[in-house]
């Protein structure tokens, strides 16, 4: 197995997570960039306040986003392991 075999693999990976975990941070930012506008112009400051909203809507985001997100890690899991035997020099 070359570096640049490694270097793939590692790219694949780190795009892979980043397009799982960009749903949940999106979701997460739009709903507390919401929150914080409006906690501005009320000047109510509870901590709860901006923690609820944004728990509830990343669990949405999870509910709504959780099964193409599995789709896509086990997508990415059977790709890895087809790869297994080229790596080794096998096939």
């Amino acid at each position: 197995m070359d570096t640049s075999a490694v270097l793939d693999i590692g790219l694949q990976g780190l795009f892979v997570a980043a397009k799982l975990s960009a749903p949940v941070l999106l979701t997460a930012l739009v709903v507390g960039f919401a929150v914080s506008l409006v906690q501005a112009m009320t000047q109510i400051q509870e901590i709860t306040l901006s923690f609820v909203p944004k728990a509830i809507a990343v669990a949405l985001a999870l509910l709504v986003c959780g099964h193409w997100m599995i789709t896509e890690i086990v997508s990415f899991t059977h790709q890895l392991f087809g790869k297994i035997p080229g790596l080794l020099g096998g096939g």
